[in-house]
């Protein structure tokens, strides 16, 4: 990489971080990208999508389409460690490194305007991936260029520094926030059989998780965590009417995700028939399962390998979510991650922040795909 190119891109990196914006608010930092590009190149073509966007670098209508994703929203946490870059906006920052993979995606776009390619380049910049619901806003974006492949990665903190991490099939698992909403009626604290109280309901229903989530029962790995239980009001003089149990339902497979969400809904049901409570759903943060096409991520490793990096084969899927999966249910593709190092903060934390040094590392993983 280009030692302009990296110092421009560290520099767009600290100034991303000093104004994060949560998902779905990312007002600023998309036009701060956009304007980025248009400033420091002269052959991409930018395609404006109000919420988000794209660049292309065309080589011509016969070349293969490969797209490269960055997500660029931020955390609500507030910065709590002293940096030059730090965080100005109060209850806000990037903990997560989007600000770095962003920046990575803008070096990468500025090395292939200046030095060409012989396919098709797409530099996707896709907002809110911490709730799910970016992707799915970006999605018919491979219909419509005919994306052939795409690819994308994550910094990783307990990786060695600068090492690649790559597995076949499922990356990370499908997930989803779960909200069962029960409702029957108020009565005196004396006298709570005169009313109906969900505190019963919701405590059958919790304990019949792990009957669901059994391995025995399951192809892969399935969870389900409570996150909230919310019964009732702080008044001792009144039997508890109302109950909300919150939960994220996890899975490696979606459709025993799926199965998961039915078997809670139905014993819900029959929960709420019982005591004779009125009962409804609601779901937040949804996430597809990431899965990697093999074709995809052996480009990976041979690029790893040839740039002489070192290659972490992963046993398993990551327990975490990322919308990324929405783009390789359409077109082939693959998710990586590099190492930030094994006693590195770990990301969602107090003490994380991107590592600049990643940066050069993305590109150089990007640019070696392309030349594929």
């Amino acid at each position: 990489m280009k030692v302009e190119n990296y110092q421009l891109a560290v520099n767009l990196r600290h100034e991303l971080h000093q104004h994060p914006e949560l998902s779905n608010e990312e007002v600023w930092t998309k036009q701060h990208l956009l304007e980025f590009l248009k400033t420091h190149t002269t052959n991409l073509e930018i395609i404006d999508k109000r919420n988000w966007f794209y660049a292309v670098y065309r080589a011509g209508e016969t070349k293969p389409n490969i797209a490269f994703r960055a997500d660029f929203d931020a955390l609500p946490m507030d910065e709590v460690i002293d940096l030059p870059w730090g965080s100005q906006i109060p209850g806000k920052a990037h903990k997560c490194g989007h600000d770095g993979h962003s920046a990575t995606l803008a070096g990468f776009a500025l090395e292939i305007d200046q030095e060409g390619a012989d396919k098709n380049i797409f530099f996707l910049f896709q907002p809110a991936e911490e709730t799910g619901d970016g992707a799915i806003q970006c999605v018919d974006f491979i219909k419509e260029e005919k994306i052939d492949e795409i690819f994308a990665y994550h910094n990783m903190s307990g990786f060695p520094y600068r090492a690649i991490g790559i597995i076949d099939g499922t990356a990370l698992c499908a997930s989803k926030g779960m909200t069962i909403h029960m409702k029957g009626a108020p009565a005196h604290a004396s006298q709570p059989e005169v009313g109906i109280n969900p505190s019963f309901a919701i405590a059958n229903i919790v304990k019949k998780i792990p009957e669901f989530t059994r391995m025995e029962h399951n192809k892969g790995l399935v969870l389900c965590t409570v996150v909230q239980i919310d019964v009732g009001e702080k008044a001792f003089g009144i039997a508890a009417s109302k109950g909300t149990l919150r939960m994220t339902i996890r899975a490696l497979y979606e459709n025993e995700l799926n199965r998961l969400q039915e078997n809670l809904e139905n014993f819900a049901k029959a929960q709420a028939e019982a005591f004779g409570l009125k009962v409804s759903f609601s779901y937040n943060d949804e996430f597809p399962e990431t899965v990697n096409h093999k074709e995809s991520a052996d480009k990976i490793r041979f690029v790893a390998k040839s740039n002489g990096k070192e290659l972490i084969e992963l046993g398993e899927a990551f327990r975490g979510s990322e919308d990324f999966g929405h783009f390789t249910k359409l077109t082939r593709g693959a998710y990586c991650f590099i190492g930030n190092g094994e006693q590195y903060p770990q990301v969602h934390t107090d003490e994380f922040d991107f590592r600049d040094e990643l940066i050069e590392e993305g590109v150089e993983l990007f640019k070696g795909l392309v030349r594929l």
